[in-house]
């Protein structure tokens, strides 16, 4: 999906010059006359992805509009414009909450940089919040992807249930999500930024799923040297999350179930129960009606867990929301790989729409990741997903044959230099210095006299000199005895 851009100028001839330049690279444009309009599209208008604002208008100035925009909580990145670049004007601007400015009339490539640079910092700020949110259990739905009619009514079903303490079960495949569910639960609930503790009941291992559950005391077995206090303990206060609840051994469901009813659980080797306040979100990929009636599962426990269930839609029931968690998994991972990736290609995007995703949201973020990764365009191409298209990523372009030439004209003069040191005058010595101009003039000499059987005359004309100048050379030489053996 293109990002949106608006401009908030005065000046109508400004702002079609602004928004050619920028839609020559694929974004997406909006328009405000004056800082009301802007504000009020801002506050009105969804998928704004940054704002470049003038700050010399008619009424409210770009400054003061800048501040109700912040004053407002909206974190929109804001690159504001100016027709003066005083410092002041600058530092007031960055003061108020800008990412960055130029200077009108600025060169496209100026604007475009300027753009790039406040994406790129409010998609830092944006992965900031997240992690942010994530580290103290206070995700809510709003972090949720999608407004798909499914998406829609998870998200209904969940604030429902966050408003009491109603034990919650999230029905879905496996990749759907489901643990980011339980955690906007958790975080729209009034036990927000309590502890949030996630089991995986499929990876605990089964002589240890007691000890790691509801913990143990010292030298209660073997091996057991210090007291551990188990997950229930550990979400005292907050949530416990127990994914793939249907993988539980049959006995360790029945202790379970008691910790469920009674609100207290039973250490492995303590002398006394502990009281717990601990609210459980469960999640599995199975049917457990169905492994209620194979005997797998506990029929008590089943209905003890199933209170509120919510089906969490595959991505092949909720297609809809594919090109939303595309750009959200770029943004991420552009943030995390340093990349600046601006988008998917149309051609890609049908492509990743009408993929079946076996795997799921999981799935669709790996293939992204990787995509990101391997990326070298500004927009992820079919051929950065060969898995699903079947297309290799194209060859390097052919070497330009002016490059060729090039090339092959450097080897030759290597070859070239390198058969100097072979010839019969040698130009360069044994480390592949030149050697002095008297000691190359000697040999040459003493090979026109050898070559030419000692005729001077004719030594003299293939050297372009006349007799009596090689006569000269040949004593300052030390031939005149190659001069007689040839005469």
């Amino acid at each position: 999906m293109a990002k949106t851009i608006l401009i908030c100028d005065d000046d109508p001839t400004q702002r079609r010059l602004i928004q050619a330049v920028l839609e020559r690279e694929g974004f997406a444009v909006l328009h405000a006359e004056n800082g009301a309009q802007a504000y009020d599209r801002l506050t009105t208008t969804t998928g704004i992805d940054a704002v470049i604002l003038d700050l010399v208008m008619p009424g409210q100035s770009g400054i003061d509009t800048l501040k109700e925009i912040r004053a407002a909580g909206l974190r929109t990145p804001v690159v504001v414009l100016t027709a003066s670049g005083g410092i002041d004007t600058v530092v007031k601007a960055m003061q108020a909450g800008a990412q960055d400015f130029f200077i009108k009339p600025a060169s496209p490539e100026r604007i475009l940089v300027s753009v790039r640079n406040a994406l790129q910092m409010g998609d830092m700020a944006a992965e900031v919040t997240r992690l942010k949110k994530h580290a103290t259990n206070r995700t809510s739905f709003d972090d949720l992807i999608g407004t798909s009619p499914a998406m829609t009514m998870v998200r209904r079903l969940g604030e429902r249930a966050a408003k009491s303490s109603i034990p919650v079960l999230i029905l879905g495949e496996s990749g759907v999500g489901k643990e980011l569910i339980a955690r906007a639960i958790q975080g729209s609930s009034e036990r927000s930024g309590k502890p949030f503790v996630a089991v995986n009941c499929g990876a605990l291992p089964e002589n240890l799923v007691e000890s790691i559950l509801f913990g143990h005391e010292k030298g209660s077995f073997t091996g057991a040297s210090d007291k551990h206090l188990g997950k229930f303990q550990e979400a005292n206060g907050g949530t416990l999350f127990l994914d793939e609840v249907g993988e539980l051994p049959l006995d360790m469901q029945v202790k379970l179930l008691r910790a469920l009813q009674e609100g207290e659980i039973d250490p492995v080797g303590s002398k006394r129960p502990v009281k717990v306040d601990v609210r459980i979100i469960s999640a599995t990929n199975r049917n457990l009606a169905d492994q209620v009636k194979a005997g797998a599962f506990r029929e008590d426990l089943f209905y003890r867990l199933n209170v509120f269930p919510i089906e969490a839609p595959s991505l092949r029931e909720r297609r809809d929301d594919i090109p939303a968690l595309i750009e959200h998994f770029i943004r991420r991972f552009n943030v995390e790989e340093g990349k600046r990736v601006s988008g998917v290609s149309a051609e890609a995007l049908q492509m990743l729409c009408a993929y079946e995703w076996p795997g799921n949201v999981r799935q669709l973020e790996n293939t992204i990741y990787r995509a990101i990764v391997l990326a070298d365009s500004p927009h992820l191409q079919a051929y950065d997903f060969p898995a699903i298209s079947g297309v290799n990523m194209p060859a390097p372009a052919p070497v330009p044959a002016a490059t060729v030439s090039l090339a092959q004209s450097v080897r030759e003069q290597i070859e070239e230099v390198s058969a100097l040191h072979d010839a019969p005058v040698r130009i360069l010595d044994e480390a592949g210095h030149l050697r002095k101009l008297e000691d190359i003039e000697r040999d040459l000499i003493e090979h026109a006299i050898s070559v030419y059987a000692g005729h001077m005359s004719e030594v003299a004309r293939r050297l372009g000199i006349g007799r009596s100048t090689l006569y000269r050379k040949v004593r300052d030489c030390g031939l005149e005895g190659l001069v007689k053996e040839a005469g």
